[in-house]
């Protein structure tokens, strides 16, 4: 014991060193590690270290740097997979629906075998065996109100893949407040559309362009008008290289320049925006400025509304749904399109398309509950809003629409 306690004293300070070294080796290793990129990593990204302007520091800048992408459909698909391929470090996904049968004509993440799965797990397993070294962070609620500026906070770069007005202002009134630089994108038919926007003071936000989101139905969406599966990867890939630019910080990233493309002419044009100085939100004197001053019809923060009748959601479930049509002589409204009623309809549903309700809202009844439905519920949350506003208390959409109503109570019915 004695020859031990003597030997640990006197001999303490020969035995720190070697420690101390080791630590020191250690952490210059960790750091080297991340401060440079491994022969394995040189040899994966040497397509990408041969072109000119890109040098291992932008490869690093995108080793280190994170991307979300918002919506994993036809534009977060491609989108996502090009940054695995291109080393991004930390790519996080935000999305919580799941694989339909109609979505494999243009997001390409998926194959038959998915059909039914979440979408975000079918998502990290393929995106992990792109590049096994990327970090993929899931977010399977999606994003709301309450949690969008938080998880905005975690990354560099926002890609929004959205099909919807609603998660788009809400994406872009998040990035500007969290300063987050926005790669917004949209397609339609065989056209498509993308734009850098808040990435610097000068830059114009989306609500420059548009200050407020369309009226329902003066806008038909790609489930009502059809998209060409090939215009998603042409946008999805322009989307992905606008974020790798503005994480690696290499080329032209113009802010404010909407580029257009019409693949069904072989058409690309530019158009130059500026910031609005009269913008709600990013204007001199702004009217938002917190996402609690605006409503974001978003299914997790919707309100509930007391009628006289009973309390409504604003979104009730298809088995609510039916409880209602069935036992308190409820009304179902489908505002889907003629050729989609062709496909399948609920027996008994009022036919009035979206774009019709509003010449047309003398036929719907006011002192009965009314259940609004679409294909997938989000049309009819749009239809639901605007009753609601001209007084129809007890209107309420139906969650994943017709979709929905077929896996619980007729299997058999068509899909599309």
């Amino acid at each position: 014991m004695s020859y031990f306690l003597l030997s640990k004293n006197a001999g303490l300070s020969r035995i720190r060193k070697p420690i101390l070294g080791c630590v020191v080796l250690t952490s210059m290793l960790f750091f080297r590690s991340h401060m440079s990129l491994t022969e394995e990593e040189r040899a994966r990204y040497s397509r990408h270290l041969k072109i000119p302007g890109i040098d291992e520091d932008v490869q690093l800048r995108l080793k280190k740097g994170s991307i979300l992408v918002i919506g994993l459909g036809g534009l977060g698909s491609p989108a996502s997979l090009y940054l695995a391929a291109a080393g991004v470090g930390k790519i996080g996904l935000a999305e919580f629906d799941r694989v339909e049968s109609h979505n494999l004509q243009r997001q390409i993440l998926y194959t038959e075998e998915g059909i039914g799965k979440k979408k975000i797990d079918l998502a990290k397993r393929r995106l992990q065996e792109m590049n096994e070294s990327a970090e993929i962070v899931l977010h399977d609620q999606g994003i709301d109100p309450k949690n969008v500026r938080d998880i905005f906070s975690q990354y560099d770069v926002i890609l929004d893949g959205s099909d919807n007005f609603d998660t788009r202002y809400l994406v872009n009134d998040a990035c500007f407040l969290e300063k987050k630089p926005l790669v917004y994108g949209s397609v339609f038919q065989f056209e498509g559309q993308v734009m850098v926007l808040n990435d610097s003071s000068e830059a114009p936000c989306y609500r420059c362009l548009f200050p407020e989101p369309p009226a329902p139905g003066t806008v038909p969406n790609c489930s009502e008008a059809g998209v060409m599966g090939a215009i998603c990867g042409v946008i999805g890939s322009l989307q992905a290289m606008e974020a790798l630019k503005l994480l690696g910080k290499f080329g032209s990233v113009k802010s404010g320049i909407l580029l257009k493309v019409d693949v069904f002419n072989n058409r690309f044009s530019k158009i130059a925006l500026k910031k609005n100085c009269n913008c709600p939100l990013c204007g001199e004197e702004p009217r938002i400025i917190d996402l609690g001053t605006e409503n974001y019809s978003v299914p997790c923060s919707l309100p509930v509304i007391e009628s006289n009748l009973k309390v409504m959601n604003i979104e009730i479930s298809v088995e609510q749904a039916k409880q209602v049509i069935d036992e308190e002589n409820g009304c179902l409204l489908d505002v889907r399109e003629p050729d989609e009623w062709e496909i399948c309809e609920i027996k008994g549903a009022v036919r009035i398309p979206m774009g019709s309700v509003a010449d047309r809202i003398n036929e719907l009844p006011k002192e009965r509950p009314l259940i609004v439905q679409c294909h997938h519920g989000m049309r009819s949350l749009r239809v639901v809003n605007y009753l609601r506003s001209v007084g129809f208390e007890n209107a309420s959409s139906m969650k994943g629409g017709i979709a929905a109503w077929a896996d619980a109570f007729d299997p058999s019915m068509a899909r599309y």
